[in-house]
């Protein structure tokens, strides 16, 4: 039975605790229900948050990646801008070397070829009779040169036939002027 008074008591003190500390218990049990809520708004916030880091981290990269082909973008057009200029450049040359080339072309389309052609065949067909003809001039002259010497050289036989001749003459008149005249 002392048991059942001791529960008793046990009870009727449990009660009146309970009344006494009810307020605390509800105050209490209404901070936990306010933490746990809390603690469940901040869960939901940091899930918003890593997927709004996620999300960031995509474009963050996809950022880095524009960033990348912008910067490879400007050098190319920097290049291909070098490369103009220098086509530019190389065509203003090409024009001026074709000017040239067309001052040139016209000064020699003003001679007439087939005309050029046609005085160049007569100046050689001129060329090859006077060629032959200084040939021909040429041997005769060659001709008349030897001619000549052989009768020098008999003009000098003669000679010396006169002068073995002429002291023999002297030795006998010659009645040379009367047949002179004659």
């Amino acid at each position: 039975m002392l048991t059942a008074k001791n529960l008793e008591r046990i009870m009727e003190l449990e009660a009146s605790l309970r009344a006494e500390y009810q307020v605390q218990l509800d105050t209490k049990d209404a901070e936990i229900e306010r933490c746990t809520q809390e603690v469940e708004d901040k869960k939901l916030v940091v899930a918003k948050q890593l997927e709004q880091i996620s999300s960031l981290s995509t474009q963050a990269s996809a950022n880095k990646r524009i960033e990348q082909l912008n910067r490879e973008l400007h050098s190319r057009s920097d290049n291909l801008q070098e490369e103009v200029s220098a086509q530019k450049k190389r065509i203003k040359a090409l024009q001026n070397d074709l000017a040239e080339e067309r001052t040139e072309l016209k000064a020699l389309k003003q001679f007439d070829p087939a005309k050029m052609k046609k005085s160049l065949d007569a100046n050689k067909k001129k060329l090859a009779e006077k060629t032959s003809a200084t040939d021909a001039l040429q041997k005769s002259v060659n001709k008349a040169k030897s001619e000549k010497a052989e009768l020098q050289h008999k003009i000098k036989e003669l000679e010396a036939k006169v002068e073995e001749l002429e002291p023999v003459e002297e030795l006998e008149p010659v009645e040379e002027p009367e047949e002179a005249a004659a």
